[in-house]
């Protein structure tokens, strides 16, 4: 039971991360540093008709609901890695970019939805990792939130791969 409530925070907590994560690439987007954002490459990929090129009907709503799937997904990984523990966001951030260079190194290139990070534009390329050092930020800050006592100590041990200390002070 307590693997899957950790799991649950985390699906919680990565769909929140993934709307701060959001707010950076579209702020990026409208500064001009970003052209097309990935989830709408991605969603694109997979819809009827495929390819992450031409527009498709109902492509706007299916992108926010895989990015915001996909966030949970993650997210309900990292919560069950963290166990009961309130993770440090300095971990939240080293899984963020191990996601983001699997996705943008990984199965993104190999799908052809867009150039692996090493032959993609650098500005574009930076925006992605900051919105990941975003997301990770976000995930172990709401979990540990989560995880507090009522009296505002930590349950966790701290200790671990995603720990961190039990007090939030």
């Amino acid at each position: 039971m307590r693997l899957v409530r950790s799991a649950l925070e985390g699906a919680a907590a990565g769909v929140l991360a993934t709307g701060a994560m959001s707010a950076v690439m579209l702020t990026a987007q409208k500064a001009g540093v970003m052209g097309r954002q990935p989830p709408k490459l991605i969603a694109r990929r997979f819809m009827p008709g495929g390819g992450p090129r031409r527009p498709r009907p109902g492509e706007d709503p299916m992108t926010v609901a895989a990015h915001l799937g996909f966030g949970a997904g993650t997210g309900t990984v990292f919560g069950a890695l963290s166990g009961r523990r309130r993770p440090l966001p300095v971990f939240g951030v080293g899984y963020a970019m191990v996601v983001w260079l699997a996705s943008y190194e990984g199965w993104v290139p190999a799908l052809g939805i867009q150039p692996p990070i090493h032959r993609e534009a650098p500005r574009r390329a930076w925006v992605m990792a900051m919105a990941h050092v975003v997301f990770g930020t976000t995930l172990a800050l709401v979990l540990r939130r989560m995880r507090r006592n009522t009296d505002g100590r930590g349950d966790g041990d701290g200790g671990g791969p995603a720990g961190g200390s039990g007090d939030a002070r």
